[in-house]
């Protein structure tokens, strides 16, 4: 007797670029390059001297990866749950507990330079990615955690290989251009159990910009005192150089020094370890346009779907919602419409009835698009 077949089931590889994801998310809610200034790099919330308010901050950008590997096993079932980042950084160590309670293999990444490793955890987990797509055939799912251009190649070779290639980034931090490369992407606050946060701490951030300068710099300085006890003459000479500024002849000077001079050469030649990213490059794709309203975007994105719906049929046909979705899913792989204000596709659409007829009496949701401007929905 033979037994039925089992379904067989997707099969994902989950691969987390940390770095990336973690700074993204500070950023997004405190302000570009804030994640260097506030120093969270060597920042230790249960030190005796941490700043709470930074402290907060780091709270407040906490993310949450049980939702990112919940969205993950949407799709099949996990084989590959690679996190890529020097676990040794205290900021990262926060996160093992959690991770590993999901059984993310943690990749250690190390340090070969005091400068840090640019590009580190893009390059091995571009090479791990393209090695597990041969040595595991049955892979039919690439999903990579990450916002970086770096992955575009990564995504289309993944797709050419026969994969089904899902991105999630951080909105703000992300290359279009890898959003576009993918079959689908993700914003990371519309995941579901993720709860958005408006940004509203990037303002107190940029307005006290001044002020933390001084707090890290002496944060750093009594952190590097601890850690590097065989460097005395480097700390003999971090404990001179805020002195310096305090002469200096030229007032306007000295309000523009602060902010720069301590992050730009004292920490980076003390910090050891680094992340794969440096202080003065936090990621290379440059802030998106923000003069587009994402609305309009999303209609004229309904409006060529269903163009071409017609296209390859009657002018008049009606188009499963379904199949209209997916072709737009396919145009733009960010698009999402709960990001937009909408619980459902069918409420995304119902919003569109000055372009697109919604029909919802039969057993399956229809929709056309309006041949003239004003013309009454079908009944």
């Amino acid at each position: 007797m033979t037994e039925p077949n089992e379904p067989t089931d997707s099969r994902v590889g989950l691969y987390i670029d940390f770095d990336n994801i973690v700074i993204s998310r500070y950023q997004q809610l405190h302000g570009r390059n804030a994640f260097q200034r506030d120093g969270i790099r060597d920042f230790e919330k249960n030190a005796p001297d941490a700043d709470p308010e930074i402290a907060a901050r780091l709270a407040a950008a906490t993310v949450d990866f049980n939702a990112v590997i919940d969205f993950a096993a949407s799709f099949g079932t996990i084989v590959v749950n690679r996190a890529y980042a020097d676990w040794s950084v205290p900021v990262n160590a926060s996160y093992q507990r959690q991770l590993m309670s999901r059984a993310v293999d943690l990749t250690q990444l190390f340090t070969t330079t005091t400068r840090g490793t640019k590009n580190g955890a893009d390059i091995r987990l571009a090479v791990d990615v393209v090695e597990d797509l041969f040595r595991l055939p049955d892979l039919t799912h690439v999903i990579i955690v990450a916002g970086d251009s770096d992955y575009i190649a990564l995504a289309q070779k993944a797709k050419r290989l026969g994969r089904f290639v899902v991105g999630i980034g951080v909105a703000g931090s992300t290359s279009t251009s890898l959003a576009a490369a993918c079959d689908e992407f993700e914003d990371y606050d519309s995941l579901p159990g993720i709860e958005k946060i408006a940004p509203v701490a990037a303002a107190p951030a940029a307005a006290s910009s001044a002020a933390p300068a001084k707090k890290t710099g002496s944060r750093r300085k009594s952190s590097a005192g601890s850690g590097a006890a065989s460097t005395e003459s480097t700390d003999a000479a971090a404990a001179a150089a805020p002195e310096a500024p305090a002469t200096a002849p030229a007032e306007s000077a000295a309000d523009e020094a602060p902010a720069a001079a301590p992050k730009t050469t004292r920490s980076r030649r003390v910090t050891i370890p680094t992340f794969s990213h440096t202080d003065d490059i936090a990621f290379d794709e440059p802030e998106p346009a923000e003069d587009i309203d994402p609305q309009t975007v999303a209609t004229e994105l309904l409006k060529r779907a269903l163009q071409i719906g017609h296209a390859k049929g009657d002018a008049d046909e009606w188009l499963n919602t379904g199949t209209v979705k997916n072709q737009m899913r396919r145009m733009d792989p960010s698009f999402n419409e709960k990001p937009l204000g909408y619980r459902s596709f069918t409420d995304f659409l119902s919003s569109r009835d000055d372009i697109a007829e919604l029909d919802e009496n039969g057993p399956s949701r229809l929709i056309r698009l309006r041949t003239k401007a004003g013309s009454a929905p079908r009944r």
